[in-house]
């Protein structure tokens, strides 16, 4: 038995990524995933054909998150389709993972960026937790995906980084909240990591650039963040709540 074995998991935005990687990861420690996506149906197949090659079960659930009733219309389909595979809805890890960035100042910030920002990246997962809230079983795990942008002034995250900090001060009081079911939550601030939403972490050379601002001496991989997030799901990461753990490679200290 690995660290996960006999748990189920809900990661959001698991198509491609860093959802991508933890999908993966936790399915590795045994972990039933549900691998939720919006629009990409072929990258979630794949990733939950990933899992079942590896010997692992997953399966794929789509919603669309940027849109008010998203995230209820997720929890609906996602513990219906527990509830048809085990006869329960009852569920251990939700991973708040889905997540939409524009680079733009606040001069160049519209009402609609901003709303479509917030609701993906704060509002989608307030709602899911509270939707999911009856459905997780004692000692579960909310793992909710923020941004070292929160710690670092980047002007041009101007409508993002405000929405990411929303996400960090509700992990926190969740923690204290939903502390007396044994219910961890925490927040991972990746920092530069080589995903479709950094596209200078990806560049062989803008990420030379990048990777002189961090520590390690490297940009980071979906991989590293999701090695933090299986620790967190799992039982030696009981002892850890309310937290805002930075998996930046020690970028900008």
């Amino acid at each position: 038995m690995t660290a996960l074995s006999g748990k189920i998991a809900l990661v959001t935005g698991a198509s491609r990524g860093i959802g991508r990687a933890i999908a993966r990861r936790l399915a590795r420690e045994e972990a039933i995933v549900a691998v939720h996506y919006h629009s990409q149906a072929d990258a979630a197949n794949a990733t939950v054909a990933e899992i079942a090659a590896a010997g692992g079960v997953a399966f794929a659930i789509q919603a669309d998150l940027s849109v008010p009733g998203g995230a209820t219309a997720l929890a609906k389909l996602f513990t219906a389709e527990l509830t048809q595979r085990y006869a329960a809805p009852g569920f251990d890890i939700l991973v708040n993972n889905a997540g939409l960035s524009k680079r733009a100042t606040i001069e160049d910030i519209t009402e609609d960026d901003f709303e479509l920002l917030l609701q993906t990246n704060l509002k989608s997962p307030f709602f899911l937790i509270k939707a999911l809230l009856p459905h997780f079983r004692e000692g579960g795990r909310i793992v909710n995906i923020s941004s070292m942008g929160t710690r670092v002034a980047y002007p041009t995250m101007a409508a993002y980084a405000p929405a990411k900090a929303g996400l960090e001060a509700l992990t926190r009081l969740l923690a204290l909240h939903l502390g007396n079911r044994q219910i961890t939550v925490n927040s991972v601030m990746p920092g530069a990591t080589a995903t479709d939403m950094n596209a200078a972490a990806r560049d062989p050379v803008a990420s030379r650039a990048v990777a002189g601002t961090i520590a390690l001496g490297r940009v980071g991989q979906p991989t590293d963040i999701a090695k933090v997030v299986a620790f967190l799901a799992s039982d030696d990461g009981g002892w850890v709540t309310g937290q805002q753990i930075d998996a930046s490679g020690g970028q900008r200290l």
